[in-house]
């Protein structure tokens, strides 16, 4: 019999902790007592139906983007879908490249339908859906090492600006990916754009064929991943500077070609304690703000 999702309140008494398989969230919403339990409740409703929506169209969903293909009937798997179309022409990409900030943007609509609220997020493993009411705004960490937490520095979204979705991407990350970067992360008009974004900038940090980088097919490590026998990247040597910023510029390229195409607001990408920022959020310039500055961060 399926485990049943397991929902619960953090012992800080303000987040609701929503697990359910591979899915892990964390959903924090601000407003009266009443709203405040009504966005949970309702979080908490659509949350135990979204894991059994994406399997039944599982299949569709490992499969590579084409422009030719029919849609996915689950609300859930469309972001997923609208996410990554825009890269199906020029490269290798499935829907599950979007998963975890379309799960985000789900459940934030889910609960800001539900309940008047000055600001939320729901945070999927570090991809970050926002609800910013006029006056309010949300301190973003930005990953330099998300295998060890470790932050270069924070940027403040407004709620003026268009940023409602952060994500963060890399082979140090949970997901497998095609480069090098320790951390990309990027924040973009909705989470799941995010999400696709960061994967794509991610691949991009690279250096092909360099005997330090270890490579591995997905399919060895996980035997029905949507990367089939790519190479991912499992280990990366230290390298020299003029590398790294071989690396870096290749993906910092990828950047401002997704940033003129209107796909992302900012990234920060990070290799072995070297950054590249491209693009700002209007007011919230992507700039590493000193640690001991930073005061209360989500990342």
């Amino acid at each position: 019999m399926k485990q049943r999702a397991q929902i619960r309140m953090l012992a800080d008494g303000r987040r609701l902790h929503l697990h359910d398989g591979p899915i892990d969230l964390i959903v924090e919403a601000f407003g009266t007592p009443r709203a405040i339990e009504t966005a949970y409740h309702s979080a908490s409703a659509r949350f135990v139906t979204v894991l059994d929506e994406l399997c039944g169209e599982l299949s569709y969903l490992r499969r590579r983007c084409s422009l030719d293909d029919e849609w996915p009937q689950g609300a859930v798997a469309r972001r997923m879908v609208a996410s990554v179309m825009p890269y199906a022409p020029q490269y290798f990409i499935t829907p599950m490249a979007a998963v975890a900030g379309a799960v985000a943007e789900e459940i934030l609509a889910t609960i800001v339908a539900a309940a008047e609220l000055s600001s939320a997020y729901v945070n999927d493993g570090g991809d970050i859906a926002l609800h910013l009411s006029p006056g309010e705004k949300f301190v973003v960490g930005m990953m330099e090492r998300p295998d060890r937490r470790s932050l270069l520095g924070t940027t403040t979204v407004h709620a003026a600006d268009p940023v409602r979705g952060i994500a963060t991407s890399g082979w140090r990350g949970r997901s497998f990916s095609l480069g090098i970067a320790d951390a990309v992360t990027v924040l973009a008009d909705r989470a799941a754009a995010a999400d696709a974004a960061a994967t794509i900038i991610a691949n991009a940090v690279d250096l092909p064929g360099h005997p330090a980088i270890v490579r591995v097919p997905a399919c060895e490590l996980v035997p029905d991943s949507d990367l089939r026998d790519r190479l991912v990247t499992q280990a990366v040597g230290e390298l020299f500077s003029e590398e790294v910023h071989h690396a870096l510029e290749a993906g910092s390229r990828t950047a401002e070609l997704l940033l003129r195409m209107g796909l992302i607001r900012s990234a920060a990408l990070s290799l072995q304690g070297e950054t590249r920022v491209v693009g700002d959020v209007g007011q919230s310039k992507m700039i590493a703000t000193p640690l001991g500055e930073r005061g209360s961060v989500h990342a």
